[in-house]
């Protein structure tokens, strides 16, 4: 029941995640990220309270307990974002690299029974205990990339793309227009994925990274088919 390979993949998305932010300065901190409306202290901020948050639902699970992700709700989260957003770059690394560690250490204290029954709470649903490494996994490679530093979706490793490439097309078709149909095809994998029905399929042909930016609303082609946006996070 232990998640080992999430639990890989999340660390090593934080070490990569620290080193991109180790020659932030206050000015980079400032700049826009590739997020429309956030600078890159935001995206920052929104690392360092996810892992917070992911943290609290551990130590809930220890008690016993089931406890929301975000207890005050979307305004918490957002003020929580706002107020730290501003802040230099020192203060904002060195937040995200406390959060990310301590994350780390309570799931190396998470007990095999924990991560058998324990639960979280998020956006109304329970979440297994389980489930929420390759949730930080997730948040981190997505975001790491959005910070429009030394890392980009292309540089997201094969066994992120393949968990997540998974994921997102089962839940693709919830976000196709009634009769819309898609063949996605993986140049890079051989893999291919009919989804929607209707009328002509429309056949969209990339790599996986590149297939999994575009459903992930992180490739601005126009070329490529419209669908509803990801809406997986409460925000992207």
């Amino acid at each position: 029941m232990i998640p080992s390979a999430d639990l890989a993949g999340a660390r090593a998305a934080h070490a990569r995640l620290l080193a991109s932010l180790a020659g932030l300065d206050d000015g980079g901190a400032r700049a826009p990220s590739n997020l429309p409306g956030w600078t890159r202290g935001h995206v920052v901020t929104h690392l360092a309270r996810n892992a917070d948050s992911f943290t609290g639902m551990i130590a809930a699970a220890a008690r016993g307990e089931v406890a929301e992700q975000y207890p005050g709700g979307n305004r918490q989260r957002a003020d929580g974002l706002e107020a730290g957003s501003g802040r230099g770059a020192a203060e904002l690394v060195a937040d995200v690299e406390r959060a990310c560690r301590q994350l780390e250490q309570a799931w190396a204290d998470t007990t095999e029974e924990m991560w058998r029954s324990g639960a979280g709470r998020s956006r109304d649903a329970l979440v297994p205990l389980a489930e929420l490494p390759f949730r930080r996994w997730r948040e981190t490679e997505i975001h790491h990339a959005d910070l429009g530093l030394d890392f980009s979706w292309s540089d997201w490793g094969d066994a992120f793309v393949t968990a997540e490439l998974e994921r997102t097309v089962d839940g693709l078709p919830e976000r196709l227009a009634s009769g819309q149909a898609l063949r996605l095809v993986a140049t890079d994998g051989g893999q291919q994925w009919d989804v929607g029905t209707g009328g002509d399929r429309i056949e969209v042909a990339g790599d996986r990274r590149r297939l999994l930016a575009w459903l992930l609303g992180r490739l601005d082609d126009p070329t490529l088919p419209a669908v509803a946006p990801w809406q997986r996070e409460q925000r992207p």
